[in-house]
């Protein structure tokens, strides 16, 4: 999967228009009319920046997370500009089965027979901590959320995903998933991971369905996570969660209809 914002892939058959920056793509007004769009950890930090971005570009977004009261919130914040009316899906990806997932896939079937866009958001830190000094019970608990909820989200809604004339599925990765650093753990792990899945699926779907699939790497951002991870870092020094967002909706959007197989920096 490349990490430039021209692919490089020998096996991708769609190379993007190397005319448009991600980083700085000013988005049409409503370029997301229309669509569905579902948004895992949409209660705070990029999920939220993403669900309230999607909606005032026209989208109806599905805000998955794990705290009702945020969601909740999210979803009154988009009322109250008069965007589109949100749904709230609650649903704890550290716990929840394939049939829960299949629930959720029916449900959007039954209210919008179609899905156009996923964003895979939601993620958790872990330890900051060598291998030799991990704990299994921490390791597992964050492949679960990180990567196994991925591939099982995914999995339920691809009829829904196929049945749109332009869906795109983005995937949340990281620098330290594609090149190792030490202490990282099972963090950076689970995102060569997310790599993984992402190219896999994506080769499946391109010559089949307008299914597109594509990594982002966030970068260095102001969120909670990043404060975990970096105590002493300012955040003052780094971008908010709004400021990435022009890659997200180039990525979401049609004028990335054909780009699939990559791997975007945010910044």
């Amino acid at each position: 999967m490349s990490t430039a914002t021209t692919n490089t892939d020998p096996m991708s058959k769609n190379p993007s228009d190397p005319k448009i920056d991600p980083k700085s793509y000013q988005a049409p007004s409503k370029l997301l009319s229309g669509r569905t769009i579902l948004i895992t950890g949409a209660g705070d930090g990029i999920g939220r920046a993403a669900a309230h971005s999607f909606a005032a570009s026209g989208a109806t977004v599905i805000l998955l997370g794990r705290t009702v009261a945020k969601l909740e919130q999210v979803y009154d914040e988009i009322m109250a500009k008069g965007d589109t009316e949100p749904l709230i899906f609650p649903l704890d990806l550290a716990k929840a089965n394939e049939q829960d997932y299949q629930t959720m896939a029916e449900a959007i079937e039954e209210q919008f027979g179609q899905l156009d866009g996923l964003l895979h958001n939601a993620g958790i830190l872990g330890q900051r901590t060598s291998i030799g000094s991990y704990h299994q019970a921490v390791w597992g608990e964050l492949m679960q959320v990180n990567v196994n909820a991925a591939f099982l989200l995914t999995k339920s809604v691809l009829s829904q995903l196929k049945a749109s004339a332009d869906a795109s599925i983005i995937f949340t990765s990281s620098g330290v998933g594609r090149k190792g650093r030490a202490f990282w753990g099972a963090y950076a792990v689970s995102k060569f991971a997310t790599e993984g899945l992402a190219q896999v699926l994506s080769h499946e779907l391109e010559e089949t369905t307008n299914i597109r699939v594509n990594c982002i790497n966030p970068g260095a951002t102001r969120t909670n996570m990043r404060a975990v991870a970096y105590p002493a870092e300012n955040p003052g020094t780094l971008k908010t969660p709004e400021q990435i967002m022009p890659a997200y909706l180039y990525l979401m959007g049609s004028d990335s209809r054909g780009v699939t197989g990559q791997s975007f920096d945010a910044q």
